[in-house]
């Protein structure tokens, strides 16, 4: 697990709980997104729309159990960004 997976899982967790929800990512990514990308913890073409924020958490999602966990969502991205 790459440290930008973990540093970007704790910017989109915006309860501090440790999980991710799918609202928690969309929410995030809506706010965050452009001042992560500016800072170079997110691609600028990792940004998205409603639609690719939720693409991203249902190929995250691998248990199918609604929450993202720390390892779910940095095998994703890792390798979606390139990150490893």
């Amino acid at each position: 697990m790459s440290e930008k997976a973990r540093k970007l899982f704790e910017a989109l967790d915006l309860d501090h709980n440790g999980t991710l929800t799918r609202e928690e990512v969309i929410i995030a990514l809506r706010t965050k997104g452009p001042s992560l990308a500016a800072s170079g913890d997110l691609p600028f073409w990792g940004l998205g729309d409603t639609e690719d924020s939720s693409a991203l958490f249902d190929a995250a999602d691998q248990n199918g159990d609604a929450v993202l966990t720390l390892e779910e969502f940095a095998a994703v991205v890792d390798r979606r960004f390139g990150w490893r």
